[in-house]
């Protein structure tokens, strides 16, 4: 199982900011996502947010082994042909290590800062099944003109392309029917953070059956598109599901455990921040990661 971590973009770069993406490649982690939003909730409202893609590039130059990737990108305030031109740059300033985490977006803030009314669910659902092709076909052809519902492209650009071939890979995140089918046609990989109908109400174990069915679900989908959804990474964003997993050494490696067994693949835990949902013991974070994955 891989073991990755999430770093809000909460911190001055001149001030220190790149000193947690370079612990998190020493201490091993696969991956070091950010969250790619113009401002989050509670109490990251009204404090720094900086920018995911600036963020990421500075990151790529702060590092050399770790991927990087968003956690999640979404059409909320992005357009597909902008973002691959700026996707294109950052997998080429690192030399490909870049994951697209990809999701329908949601209700919060993004949703109106561009001066737009919140979109339903259906209109969400309806834009991410757009999105995801068009950015696709943008990051493996080197032009495209492309009118579509809500997307248009008019003989946009793409050249070099991604260093990474066809193109970087995508993390599709998604629960639903539709999300599913554009994973298991359009992903490498996919993400949940869990049933949302238990959040901190229901129990770890039923936490554990939930993502086991959404695994099952993905499966069914991979099979109704052709795909053998082995290929597919099954990654579990930690932080909210029921249970305290960062506690201990001990308490992770039985969360992981118990989700490896239902097909997770990988985990992203938290970069610790004090007074937040995320808060944790830094001491301990870093012996998760440094020996959780040798007793998984």
């Amino acid at each position: 199982m891989r073991l990755s971590t999430v770093i809000l973009p909460v911190d001055r770069w001149h001030e220190g900011g790149g000193e947690k993406w370079r612990r998190a490649e020493s201490l091993g982690f696969h991956t070091a996502y950010t969250y790619d939003h113009l401002s989050w909730r509670v109490p990251f409202r009204d404090g720094p947010w900086f920018g995911a893609v600036p963020t990421l590039t500075a990151a790529a130059t702060a590092t050399t082994r770790l991927r990087l990737g968003t956690l999640v990108t979404s059409p909320n305030f992005r357009h597909p042909v902008t973002l691959a031109k700026e996707l294109i740059s950052l997998d080429d300033v690192s030399g490909g290590r870049v994951t697209l985490g990809v999701g329908a977006g949601g209700t919060g803030f993004d949703a109106t800062a561009l001066g737009q009314e919140p979109w339903t669910p259906k209109e969400r659902a309806d834009r991410f099944a757009e999105f995801v092709p068009l950015l696709d076909r943008l990051l493996t052809e080197p032009e495209l003109t492309y009118e579509g519902r809500f997307y248009s492209a008019v003989e946009a650009r793409t050249v070099p392309g991604c260093v990474q071939r066809p193109r970087l890979p995508f993390a599709v995140a998604a629960n639903g029917p539709r999300g599913l089918r554009l994973a298991a046609r359009h992903g490498q990989a996919w993400v949940t953070t869990g049933d949302p109908k238990l959040g901190d109400a229901g129990t770890p174990e039923q936490s554990v059956v939930a993502v086991g069915e959404q695994i099952e679900r993905l499966g069914a989908a991979c099979e109704a598109t052709g795909r053998d959804a082995a290929e597919l990474e099954k990654v579990l964003l930690v932080g909210f599901t029921p249970g305290r997993p960062l506690d201990s050494v001990e308490a992770f490696v039985d969360f992981a455990g118990r989700h490896a067994a239902v097909g997770v693949t990988e985990l992203v835990v938290h970069w610790p921040i004090a007074g937040t949902r995320f808060a944790a013991d830094q001491g301990v974070f870093e012996r998760i990661a440094t020996e959780a994955p040798g007793r998984l």
